[in-house]
Parts: C-alpha cells; structure tokens; sequence
C-alpha cells in the first residue's frame, strides 16, 4: 500500500472504525483533489470518486473539500468510513509481470525509450516509493531475465506525458547523459494555453533554477486557436525546471489545468495539458537518427474537441 496511508481508528459504542487519511506530500501539492485521489485510489472508478468529492465526504481539517479545491503539502486528508472504499484500498499489489504494462516506444542494446502517462513519477519520492517509472521499468527488465541497471536519462513532470529516455548500464547512461548536457536531443512538446497567441516566438527570461537565478529559452509555434485558448508546438532551447509553465504564465498565456501557475482547470480537464510529442537525437552508439513520435494522449484530444480547436 501507499506509504503516504494510514487509517485512523476511534472507537463509539463499543465498535471500531477506520476512516483512511492520506497526507499530501510536496510534490503532489499542485493537483485538484480529484487528480489527487486518482492517483492514490488508482482501483476506484472516477464516478465514484467524484461522487464522494460532491456529496463532501472527502474532507480536511478545514472542512469539506471542492473539485476547485488546491492541496497544500502536509494537508491531511480524510475519506469516510466505507467497506467499499477500504475494500479500493485494500487491493493487493500486482506482481510485476501483471502490473502496470511497460509501454515501449523503442529499443536496443544500449537504449530504452518507454511512455510515461501523465500522474505517473519517474523517480522514487516519498509517496512514489513504488509507484513509479523507474520501478516499473526495472522490473519490466528483471522479468525478461536481464542483468544491467536501467536508469532515466531526463525527466518530465508529474502531470506531463511522453517518452522518456533510459541508458542500459553504466556506459549507455553516461553517453546519453552527455548528449543531454551538450543539447543535441530535440524535444518537441503540446501545450494548450489560455488566451489567443497568433504566429510563432521566442520567450527569453531568467527564472529561479536550483537556488540560482538561470536564463531560459523556449521557441514556440501557434497551431490553433480561438479566443480563448492556444494550441501550441513548443521546443525547449534550455532545460529548466518547470520552464514551458513558468514562462507561459509570466507572458500571460498560462497552461490549461496548471494549477500551480494559475491556469485555467476546466471540470472536463482532469490533467496538466502539456505532452511531449517528439524526442529525437543521433544515437551515440550506432550514429543512427532516432525520432520518436508519441501521438497526443485520447483524454487531450477530446477536451481540444470540446472546446473546438482542431489539431
């Protein structure tokens, strides 16, 4: 079970109760309550899960919580008492082999390109201890019988989608590590974005990056738009951390579903709106071009439907 989950226990007339809590941690602090909890309930049905936010059985130590609701790192959040809910919970952990399926966009002797849905870490954290990327990987690989270490080579956020680069052993990470460091990977992203942007840009500003101020660069590329959303083809030119949504926020067009930067969070929209569609550098090892192309997730292209902008 999630390490983040505890049950708390009282007791009235003689008979026991468990309510299940769930403690935010840091890096979950900028989904809705409902993302939250789809992630930590991942057997419950999304019906259900909306039905216990509406009928304000989920609560914290202010109350009832909203769909609107914005989570705080440390919150403790409190779900009613349910057989069914605690039977949700309760579901054992998949043995690797039928776990989560590790979806494999390419690979050979050296490398590893693999799909990374949106609400899914690539590394271990508190709260992902298992639930992540990196695990599953490793053992979609112990189940094949192989010995070396499969290690990511870059890193997406949490609520970003795409393909994510792997080395296979010490000498693979180490050559496309260098690739990443001497920006020759080409990593093309979607993004939906509040507001009307016409043509294409570059946005060049210095944004807070691992306690130093560091400039960043993104080209972006208007594909559609009406007027009240963008669609955009985004390149990074430098590798910030959280780069594509700071930058877009501070030039007034904030992502679709971006919480954090206050973007707009539609009821239809259960995700950050942003994915990665390309990735494409030589391979080190071969001198071959690769070029991975990863279609826009169904759930994405529904919503830019509803709102009548065509990809």
């Amino acid at each position: 079970m999630i390490a983040a989950q505890k049950f708390a226990q009282t007791t009235e007339s003689g008979y026991a109760r468990r309510m299940p809590e769930f403690i935010v941690q840091n890096q979950d602090a900028d989904l809705s309550i409902a993302e939250f909890l789809r992630l930590r309930i991942p057997a419950a049905p999304e019906a259900y899960l909306r039905q216990l936010i509406k009928k304000k059985k989920v609560r914290s130590a202010l109350g009832p919580l909203t769909a609107q609701t914005k989570l705080t790192g440390g919150e403790v959040i409190q779900l009613p008492e349910s057989a069914r809910l605690l039977e949700l919970l309760s579901s054992p952990e998949k043995d690797p082999a039928s776990g989560p399926k590790t979806h494999v966009l390419y690979e050979t002797r050296e490398i590893l390109i693999v799909y990374k849905p949106a609400g899914l870490a690539i590394h271990s954290s508190q709260g992902h201890e298992r639930d992540n990327l990196t695990h599953q990987v490793q053992q979609f690989s112990k189940t094949r019988g192989e010995q070396f270490q499969l290690s990511p080579i870059q890193r997406l956020d949490l609520e970003t989608s795409g393909p994510v680069l792997f080395g296979k052993g010490k000498k693979s990470c180490s050559e496309l590590g260098k690739l990443f460091m001497n920006g020759e990977v080409k990593k093309i992203y979607l993004a939906l974005v509040e507001g009307k942007v016409q043509g294409r840009g570059t946005l060049i500003s210095d944004i807070p990056a691992k306690g130093k101020i560091k400039t960043a660069e993104t080209a972006y590329e208007t594909l559609a738009s009406n007027q009240s959303a963008s669609l955009l083809e985004i390149q990074l030119r430098t590798g910030r951390q959280h780069q594509i949504r700071r930058q877009l926020a501070d030039a007034g067009h904030p992502l679709f579903g971006d919480r954090r930067y206050h973007g707009p969070c539609p009821h239809k929209l259960f995700r950050l709106f942003l994915h990665c569609r390309n990735l494409s550098f030589i391979d080190p090892f071969t001198h071959q071009q690769i070029d991975i192309n990863c279609p826009l997730p169904e759930a994405l292209t529904k919503f830019l439907k509803l709102i009548e902008i065509q990809n």
